[in-house]
């Protein structure tokens, strides 16, 4: 068994959302989940299929997104795999819509930071075994650390005055 560690092309501006699935049919409804919650998201998705012809689908309505997410979930390999690459939004604004996608069994990483993927590989496939997301903790805030984060969370969530 060989553990690879797989660098993810996330491009300038975008944010990527990692996950688990278990059917074809989350290609179709994950584009409904982005395009119903966010019409101005601009994305690209890939899922890898695990049997059957295991081929790479793929959907989107931002060429450059969807020939980067083909390319990470190609690179992974990992049957039933999603990769979806979004800009105009944050994956907050989508996450649990994709949750609530009843193929989708698990999010493994959900960012904007670098992305490396933990693959493992066995006489069958390929398999994500964890994702390292951004960069080891440097110490803990301050209280000007702490106002920092309070303003900040405001300014992008506008969700409190």
């Amino acid at each position: 068994m060989n553990i690879e560690v797989v660098q993810l092309n996330i491009p300038e501006g975008a944010n990527i959302i990692l996950g688990h699935s278990h059917f074809i049919k989350t290609v179709e409804d994950l584009y409904e989940v982005v395009v119903t919650t966010n019409p101005n998201m601009n994305f690209g998705l890939a899922f890898n299929e695990a049997s059957g012809p295991c081929l790479v689908r793929y959907e989107g309505n931002d060429q450059e997104l969807i020939d980067v997410a083909i390319d990470n979930a190609r690179r992974i390999g990992a049957g039933h795999l999603f990769v979806l690459l979004i800009r105009n939004g944050y994956p907050i604004n989508i996450l649990n819509q994709i949750k609530n996608v009843q193929e989708v069994c698990r999010i493994f990483a959900a960012t904007a930071n670098p992305l490396q993927v933990l693959v493992v590989q066995t006489d069958q496939g390929r398999s994500v075994i964890g994702v390292v997301d951004g960069f080891a903790v440097k110490g803990v805030e301050s209280e000007k650390d702490r106002e920092w984060r309070h303003n900040f969370l405001r300014q992008i969530t506008k969700y409190k005055k």
